[in-house]
């Protein structure tokens, strides 16, 4: 059966089952809207402000903060815009939760069906890719990279696992023969 997330409570829903750990979490922050700069510019403030009153290591903060804003920079630039349906979220969902090992930075967004296979591909490359070779990449992809329409060269989700070392939790939920909900989890260790 397909997961209902056409709202913020069915995105959390989804969530919550399919991240049983969010139930044992802290959960620091959740948005459902748009993603400007000056949102991301907002969260990452108070999330700063957070982490430094948790007195977590400052490589940790880095990466907490790093993660964050490349996560919302993807949906800003290219999260798909569903003008006709109201009740699709055309804007980004967005949680960062807190566990005893780890920070989780999970986002949502509508994504065109014809970006799927790409972005998957993608993905899953990354994925299987060790750490020198993620370096390589973001390299090349720095020196010889296609910038899309929108400004992007596949590089923050290079960059994001180069810094974290883990790897992506991904997943493509069918809404219409047009659009996908594509949410993403990106894992930072609290070592």
């Amino acid at each position: 059966m397909k997961p209902h997330i056409a709202t913020i409570q069915g995105f959390l829903d989804f969530l919550f089952k399919e991240y049983p750990f969010l139930n044992e979490s802290e959960i620091n922050l959740v948005y459902e809207g748009e993603i400007t700069h000056q949102i991301t510019k907002a969260f990452t403030q108070i999330t700063e402000a957070k982490l430094g009153s948790l007195e977590e290591a400052a490589s940790v903060q880095r990466k907490v903060f790093h993660v964050m804003v490349e996560c919302l920079q993807n949906i800003d630039k290219h999260g798909d815009k569903i003008e006709k349906d109201d009740k699709l979220p055309a804007r980004g969902l967005f949680i960062v939760s807190k566990c005893e090992n780890s920070y989780c930075v999970i986002t949502g967004n509508i994504i065109d069906n014809k970006k799927v296979p790409g972005l998957k591909e993608t993905l899953e490359i990354i994925n299987n890719t060790d750490k020198d070779t993620l370096k390589k990449m973001y390299k090349e992809q720095i020196k010889n990279g296609s910038l899309s329409d929108k400004g992007g060269a596949g590089l923050g989700f290079i960059d994001i696992a180069r810094k974290t070392e883990e790897k992506y939790n991904f997943h493509f939920i069918d809404i219409d023969k047009n659009v996908s909900f594509f949410i993403i989890k990106t894992t930072i260790l609290r070592k």
